[in-house]
């Protein structure tokens, strides 16, 4: 006799079934929102080509010989790369075939009538027994329904079931993840999030150019911007004159969408809408307004230079690049709205309203390296091919010489930044976070018991269960049994 045991194939059928099991059981979504968790650490780490080209320009010349690796692994655009959207997708797969059958069997469990009473009530865990006939099944029965437990009658007993929230808190914590998953998908597919400095007097209007930075959807086009104008009119930033600290911020803009221009005020928790489209108030700072002359006093560069914020008190740096002036200069500065010298720190601000407003810097003459085809910061400036030509302060309306040439202040002009977000899927997104909380109270606080009373003869059989040893139901039974009494 043979031991030879014949297996037969499994199939494709079967492969596919055993295959979507694996998928959608809560170990494999357990284990792929830890993936996703994970997967986006690279993110926060790791330089990201859609905010920061530069950035990864940067990466690519400290490390050359790790920067192509990492960009072979997409390690450069995570939130793109095609195993995290693999996670992504495997994840929103998993939630889907786990969370609904779970949902529909939950349903008809709910509509379902209670448990048969058992045979042997002695052996549940809160027990009693107190003399009584059938009077005593009348007044439980009202009990229960006063306390809107679901009651089965059958041969002299009552089985009464309450607590099925704790469950549906569960699945409805679980289903907000799919709801989430969905805003952000939509999100990233038709929304778009870009940033713009403007200064006042001046006006944003709506196309890419107009944009310091700008990620737009994977379905999302250029074509799609929305044709709004934005002029800043008036910008007002009030402090504390004690401690320096901000107290409100204002802009007074004049707006113009679909031919129509009225003045608004934007504030930082008020922006501007249009249509899908919002505009926030996000941050500011101040553009010096210089001139610079070459050795004849012709004019080589006009106009504001926006300076980004260091701190509190507005210390701002930035760099004025003069590319028309032969030879090219370029300064590397510093803004200080509140002007005070210490002995420690040299030129400090110390107040972030324009008091004693002064421009710090140092001259560099050379190549400026803004026909190298490379992406470079407008904010800074390579000096290691230029010739410095020495170090100046000027206040507004002064001019300082040196060697080609001149700068002047003539003034300071305030900047706002814009920042315009179309999310279309944070509807969805608020949606499943508000079905989270109310899912997590639920499983927290909901109680699942089942409570029998039996008749047998003259005596009254009470008994009691309470899954995952829910609190309470010992009092709970001693109120049913003195309602019976």
């Amino acid at each position: 006799m043979s031991n030879n045991v014949e297996i037969p194939e499994l199939g494709f059928i079967g492969l596919a079934r055993f295959a979507w099991r694996q998928l959608t059981s809560m170990r494999t979504a357990l284990i792929l929102l830890m993936m996703m968790g994970l997967a986006a650490i690279p993110g926060s780490i790791i330089p990201q080509r859609t905010s920061n080209p530069i950035a990864v320009r940067d990466f690519f010349d400290k490390h050359p010989g790790t920067a192509p690796f990492y960009d072979r692994l997409s390690l450069f655009d995570v939130y793109g790369s095609p195993w995290f959207s693999a996670i992504y997708i495997l994840l929103f797969i998993s939630l889907i075939g786990c969370v609904l059958p779970r949902a529909v069997e939950h349903f008809h469990a709910m509509r379902a009538l209670p448990p048969l009473t058992p045979k042997n009530l002695s052996r549940m865990e809160h027990y009693t027994t107190l003399s009584g006939g059938e009077e005593a099944l009348a007044s439980a029965r009202k009990w229960f329904k006063k306390n809107r437990f679901r009651v089965r009658e059958e041969d002299g007993s009552l089985s009464a079931e309450k607590g099925y929230l704790r469950e549906t808190g569960n699945l409805l914590f679980h289903l907000s993840l799919i709801f989430i998953l969905v805003g952000v998908s939509f999100g990233s597919l038709f929304g778009l999030q870009g940033e713009a400095i403007v200064n006042t007097g001046e006006r944003f209007v709506n196309v890419p150019t107009s944009y310091d930075t700008l990620t737009l959807g994977k379905l999302t086009k250029e074509s799609d911007l929305g044709q709004f104008t934005i002029t800043v009119n008036k910008f007002v930033a009030k402090y504390d004159p004690k401690t320096n600290m901000p107290q409100d911020y204002t802009a007074y803009v004049t707006t113009t969408d679909g031919g129509v221009s009225k003045k608004q005020v934007v504030k930082v928790n008020s922006p501007l809408t249009f249509g899908s489209t919002r505009v926030y108030l996000q941050a500011n700072g101040y553009s010096p307004i210089v001139t610079v002359r070459d050795s004849q006093g012709t004019i080589a560069f006009q106009g504001p230079v926006t300076f980004l914020p260091q701190d509190g008190n507005l210390r701002s740096i930035g760099a004025i690049k003069v590319p028309d002036a032969t030879p090219s200069v370029g300064f590397v500065a510093s803004f200080l709205p509140t002007f005070e010298r210490t002995k420690t720190m040299g030129g400090v601000s110390i107040y972030p309203e324009l008091l004693n407003p002064r421009l710090l810097f140092s001259v560099w003459s050379g190549d400026l390296g803004l026909d190298s085809g490379v992406p470079q910061s407008v904010y800074r400036i390579n000096t290691k091919k230029m010739k410095n030509l020495g170090l100046g302060s000027v206040g507004v309306g002064e001019t300082f010489a040196y060697q080609g040439g001149t700068i002047t202040l003539e003034g300071v002009t305030p900047w706002i930044n814009l920042q315009i977000v179309d999310d279309r899927g944070k509807g969805f997104t608020l949606f499943g976070g508000i079905l989270a909380i109310l899912g997590l109270i639920s499983s927290l606080y909901g109680r699942r018991r089942r409570i029998w009373v039996k008749v047998t003869g003259s005596q009254v059989e009470v008994a009691a269960l309470a899954k995952n040893n829910a609190p309470g139901l010992e009092a709970e039974v001693s109120r049913l049994v003195e309602s019976v009494k």
